[in-house]
């Protein structure tokens, strides 16, 4: 799973204890691993094979330049929803023509910078987007590469918030509308149609409904084809599980290979667009006991990560493994909520939880590579976290600490 483990009852981050890292960064840390990363990354090229296949790694699941340098080495392209990655990706080396660029929301000025930098293809959410495309691409003297993505109608059996295949969803074309938008944009010779793209959502823990959407879009495909609409590439999007607690998600070996027995001997690239399965797991949120506070209701332990540090408690609802980073002997088990410092009810890292800890130690966050500092924010004027990047023996400074006056720093007072 991942290169987090114990030695004599101390965590270690590869081959560096955690305990030494917190004593060089401070807290609340980020940490992540390299050799974990290319686990990941390398247990989808595998999967894959020798069938044609692009691997993008989705950065909004964590867009730190060290972490896309890594896979970016790793061999994967990236899938972005917003200038910024796409500027993130480029300054991590990453190339343009492995990049593909979704989301609902593009804005002119995006979409003439994705075409500026020559992006694999844009996979298009709407038909005003297609027709902002098709003047944008007229009037820059640019082709633009374009994909559709469609909105199967299917139940990913996820949270609601972070499921994207239904009809009642923002993401992607409806069904019953994705072939006419394919003729509209293939009679227009601004745009070169590229393949067909549809996400359904996101931990998801079940093939089935992954496989269903495949059915839908091989459908379309065929039925494309026999308009004389060629597709050189199906993208099936991200969204497969990883395991926080007792989830059994499918390993990308398992999905792969479904994906092609019923892919057949179409000769048709596939695209993936992993984030959580790649990077979830190879991070830790390792953060500090500030107090522990007894009610007549409750155990709290009160550390000094909050909600603006990762937010998926509280916005989700999420169950993520926390763990002390020295294992304590001397003390008994108590039943505790992790809390933070935040004026918020909903700052909670963990509920009901066994743990014998006492203050001034340190507890480790597991599993929180993944849409945890991208989601952070200065919420109550905290500085957001300083983020670790460890390779075997030797860690990285991948992003300081914030500091108050960075905060400010783009803000003024008024004249006198």
């Amino acid at each position: 799973m991942d290169f987090f483990s114990y030695r004599q009852q101390e965590l270690f981050a590869e081959e560096l204890a955690v305990e030494e890292l917190v004593a060089r960064y401070g807290t609340p840390l980020y940490i992540y691993s390299r050799a974990t990363l290319e686990r990941h990354v390398n247990a989808w090229t595998r999967a894959a094979g020798q069938h044609p296949h692009l691997i993008c790694y989705a950065v909004k699941a964590n867009s730190n330049l060290a972490v896309l340098d890594v896979l970016h080495r790793a061999g994967c392209g990236f899938d972005i929803v917003s200038g910024g990655e796409l500027a993130r990706v480029k300054a991590a080396g990453g190339r343009a023509d492995r990049t593909l660029f979704s989301g609902v929301g593009k804005t002119s000025a995006e979409i003439e910078q994705a075409l500026a930098a020559g992006v694999r293809c844009l996979n298009v959410e709407s038909p005003a987007e297609l027709d902002r495309i098709t003047e944008i691409a007229r009037r820059t003297g640019r082709q633009a590469p374009v994909s559709i993505r469609v909105n199967p109608d299917v139940d990913a059996q996820t949270h609601p918030y972070i499921a994207t295949g239904l009809r009642e969803n923002k993401f992607g074309i409806e069904w019953s509308e994705a072939a006419p938008l394919y003729r509209v944009a293939a009679a227009r010779p601004e745009l070169r149609i590229m393949g067909i793209d549809c996400h359904i959502g996101s931990q998801l823990v079940s093939m089935d409904p992954l496989l269903e959407a495949f059915d839908r879009l091989l459908t379309l495909v065929d039925s494309l084809g026999a308009e004389g609409i060629e597709l050189h590439h199906i993208d099936v999007g991200g969204g497969l599980g990883v395991r926080y607690q007792d989830e059994q998600p499918p390993e990308p070996e398992d999905y792969v290979q479904a994906l092609l027995k019923k892919l057949g001997d179409r000769k048709i690239e596939l695209i993936f667009e992993p984030g959580r399965s790649i990077v979830a797991n190879a991070g830790i949120l390792v953060t500090r006991v500030e107090y522990l506070k007894k009610t007549s209701e409750k155990n709290f332990v009160i550390v000094d990560a909050g909600m603006n540090d990762l937010l998926r408690p509280a916005l989700y609802s999420a169950w993520q493994e926390i763990v002390p980073v020295s294992v304590r002997d001397d003390i008994p088990t108590e039943t505790v909520d992790i809390v933070g410092p935040v004026c918020e009810t909903a700052d909670f890292l963990g509920r009901e939880r066994e743990l014998a800890v006492q203050a001034g130690d340190l507890l480790a966050v597991r599993s929180s590579g993944a849409y945890s500092f991208a989601m952070s924010s200065n919420y109550n004027a905290r500085d957001r976290a300083a983020e670790v990047l460890v390779d075997g023996r030797v860690a990285y400074l991948a992003r300081a600490r914030e500091t108050v006056a960075q905060q400010m720093a783009g803000e003024t007072r008024l004249p006198d």
